[in-house]
This record gives structure tokens, C-alpha cells and sequence, in this order.
């Protein structure tokens, strides 16, 4: 299986664009690695940022007001975005069909690198184990975004490319003002789709033989449980919080923003393994 070792990012690298202003304390970093459009620098950058806080070096200050002064995420000038629907789509049974489908996954992972950097820097006043747990998600997504983007070179292509869709950040877009709908409708939402979607992707590039390709699925698979669990459980943290039902929060929260409608078949395993409650399976099933 091809693999990315995150330490294989060279120094130099994890280091461009960031300033001496922002490079000490988390959220500021965050926010910096976010507005980051290199592709290179913000993956190193990421994986960096959660080695410099394991080892102590990054102080948080979670009553900032940050405030962004450049266009949020900072995004290479390639892939081209367009509408969901003018996205390729291709046959397996061919190298350029099997490139369109990780293309399309590495795009994902790569904005969900941007979604765990906006929860850090963009909501103050949350407990510190909040901004622990999105660093490692941020983390997370750059080692599968990177995983991907050295299958894909593999099969002869780059991120970039083809053309990609951009309604995931369209969603943080809209939560952006309250992190209950943020938590609610992305990890919980958007994300948790891909724990429905992953399996018949996996099946489908196992039934082509792209095995190192349906490898990196199953690793992807494993962590975004946990990244979904994250979401469930700060979701739960604020509905707790403000006093509010968790089952009817979500469903007001979902058509307030005009959430996509959930479809199935839903991998019920993996969203309970993912912290989802019984009496929320069965509401996503009716």
C-alpha cells in the first residue's frame, strides 16, 4: 500500500508562510495553516502543529476573539470548483475513472482539514479538551489527504487535476456564527455521511484490484469514526449546556440551515461506534 509518513514533510517546508506572531500559540497557528493555500506547506504545516503541541510548545488562549484579515480557507488555485453535479464521474475499470474517484476523496479530505482548523481558531470559550480534539482531526485528515494524494500520483495523476465541488465548506460557511450548529451539521452531519458512503467505495475499488487504494479507505474508515464521535460529543457538550434536547436541536438545526437530507443506506455499526444515540438512529431512519 502506498503511505505518507508525515515526518517525510521537510522542515522548510511545515515552515513557510508562518509567522513569528502566530506560531506559538494554537488557535492563532490554526488560523494561520488555515489561510494557507500551499498544498504542501499546510499539510506539513498541520502535522507540525500537532507535533509542536504534543511536545508542549504551544500555548492556548481560548478567550481570544480571532478575526480572520485574508479570505478564509486559503485554497491552491487548482482543483477547478464547480457544481456538485458537473463533477466526473468515470468507470472503475479504468486508471483515469479510479484517479476521478481518489481525486474526489482527496478533495474531501483536504477541506476537512480547513473545517478542523475553522473549529480551532473561530470559536472561543470552549473547554480546552475542544481544541485537542480538533488538532488531532486536523492532523488526521492531512495524513489521509496525503495518503490519497500519493495513491493518486501512483496511478499517474495530482490533486488538481480534476474538477471538485465545494459544498462542504458551503455548510461550515453557514455555522459559522454558532458552533452548536457547527458541530451539529458538519462532523455530524456531512461528515457522518462518509461513514454510510465508505464501505460500497471501498467494494468498488477492491472489485477493480486497486487493493492499496480500498487500504487507505479502511484507515480513513477507522478515523473518521472517531472524528464523528468528536462532533457527537461536543454536540452533546452544548445541548447539555444551553439546556436543549439533542434529538430535536438537530432536527430544528438541520432545516433552520437547510441541512442535505440524510439518505440511506446508513451504516448503522460504524454510527454507533461513532457515539449516535439508538432514539437518533431511529429518527435518521424515519
Amino acid at each position: 500500500m502506498s503511505t505518507a509518513n508525515p515526518s517525510s514533510i521537510t522542515p522548510d517546508v511545515a515552515n513557510a508562510g508562518q509567522t513569528q506572531a502566530d506560531t506559538r500559540e494554537l488557535r492563532r497557528a490554526a488560523l494561520n495553516w488555515l489561510a494557507e493555500s500551499h498544498i504542501d506547506a499546510k499539510v506539513g504545516g498541520v502535522l507540525k502543529l500537532r507535533q509542536d503541541w504534543l511536545a508542549g510548545a504551544l500555548s492556548l488562549d481560548a478567550s481570544a476573539s480571532l478575526l480572520a484579515d485574508q479570505p478564509i480557507p486559503g485554497r491552491p488555485d487548482r482543483p477547478e470548483l464547480v457544481p456538485p453535479l458537473q463533477v466526473k464521474r468515470r468507470a472503475m475499470n479504468t486508471v483515469e475513472g479510479r484517479a476521478v474517484l481518489i481525486h474526489a476523496l482527496a478533495h474531501i479530505e483536504f477541506n476537512a482539514i480547513n473545517l478542523a482548523l475553522d473549529a480551532i481558531w473561530r470559536f472561543a470559550d470552549m473547554p480546552r479538551d475542544y481544541y485537542v480534539d480538533w488538532l488531532q482531526v486536523a492532523q488526521e485528515e492531512a495524513y489521509h489527504f496525503s495518503l490519497l494524494a500519493d495513491h493518486l500520483r501512483v496511478l499517474g495523476y495530482q490533486y488538481g487535476d480534476f474538477p471538485a465541488h465545494h459544498s462542504l465548506w458551503e455548510l461550515a460557511e453557514k455555522t459559522q456564527e454558532d458552533v452548536l450548529a457547527r458541530m451539529a451539521l458538519v462532523p455530524r452531519t456531512m461528515e457522518a455521511r462518509g461513514l454510510d458512503a465508505t464501505p460500497a467505495v471501498r467494494a468498488k475499488l477492491a472489485q477493480a484490484k486497486d487493493i492499496a487504494a480500498a487500504e487507505i479507505l479502511d484507515i480513513i474508515l477507522r478515523d473518521e469514526i472517531g472524528h464523528v464521535m468528536i462532533g457527537n460529543r461536543w454536540f452533546a457538550y452544548l445541548c447539555e449546556l444551553r439546556q436543549l434536547a439533542p434529538v430535536a436541536t438537530y432536527a430544528a438545526l438541520a432545516q433552520q440551515y437547510k441541512a442535505p437530507q440524510m439518505r440511506g443506506p446508513f451504516n448503522l455499526d460504524a454510527r454507533r461506534a461513532a457515539g449516535f444515540s439508538e432514539e437518533e438512529l431511529i429518527a435518521l431512519q424515519a
